[in-house]
């Protein structure tokens, strides 16, 4: 299960822009089997992926925008090709489209480019905040639209536990609904006070050992840690958790690992 390990590269943002080669082959040697991307900073992304291919780390998905989707679909999908990744996932919904009609644009145009990226064999997922469970003035809300595990749904889910935690949900079972539709999930935890902010995994109140058991028997691929923000240096924090989840491994005795 080790080798399905990923960080999300948001968090160590600032890190990218100093000295994104040198960011990839540290994470390789603390332990990380792969990253995922969120922009590449201003680098050449040929570079990138030559660094990727040199130190053995596998693309967990590219994080790219709704606008890019709409308009660069193609770039995208060549980006996917050089990075050998097979996932492209939607990071979020435009503010100015957080509205009824707003979520039945994002869900049309998101199924339209799922459907060209099927022909290439390249996955589209949607990656939630707390936003869109809020219900809206017609009584619904976005996450009932972009997150419907239905068939009628041609892109997939890759839920965020600590956003799903903090809309008023329990992680382990709103993703049960999702058997074969997750092959990516973001872990995230968070404190136990009352400002209910980032933490690392194992340090905060998610209980990560059902999330991990249900996603070894339906079909996630990858699990990406991320902490949108941290208290101290993100490289220590994501160490913290890669500790902390290779320890739930060998608390359970293999248990989650099926």
């Amino acid at each position: 299960m080790k080798q399905k390990f990923a960080v999300q590269l948001y968090t160590l943002r600032e890190e990218c822009q100093a000295d994104f080669p040198a960011l990839l082959r540290q994470l390789k040697h603390m332990g990380w089997s792969g990253v995922q991307f969120a922009g590449f900073h201003g680098y050449d992304p040929a570079e990138l992926a030559g660094i990727m291919e040199e130190t053995g780390l596998q693309t967990a998905g590219l994080h790219v925008t709704y606008q890019r989707i709409e308009e660069d679909l193609e770039q995208l999908i060549e980006e996917a090709r050089l990075f050998r990744t097979r996932d492209l996932i939607c990071s979020s919904t435009p503010p100015d489209l957080r509205n009824p009609e707003g979520y039945l644009q994002v869900r049309k145009g998101l199924n339209t480019s799922a459907g060209r990226l099927a022909e290439v064999g390249i996955r589209l997922s949607y990656h939630n905040h707390a936003f869109e469970f809020e219900a809206m003035a017609n009584g619904r809300s976005g996450a009932e639209l972009l997150l419907s595990p239905g068939t009628d749904n041609l892109f997939l889910t890759e839920p965020d536990v600590y956003w799903i935690k903090k809309a008023g949900y329990d992680p382990a079972s709103f993703i049960s609904r999702y058997s074969g539709r997750i092959p990516i999930i973001h872990l995230k935890d968070m404190t136990k006070d009352e400002e209910e902010t980032f933490a690392e995994i194992g340090e905060g109140r998610l209980d990560f050992i059902p999330i991990l058991k249900w996603g070894e028997s339906n079909g996630i691929e990858w699990y990406v840690v991320e902490q949108d923000r941290c208290s101290r240096s993100p490289l220590d924090c994501i160490q913290t958790s890669i500790t902390n989840l290779y320890g739930m491994v060998a608390e359970t005795g293999g248990a989650i690992c099926g």
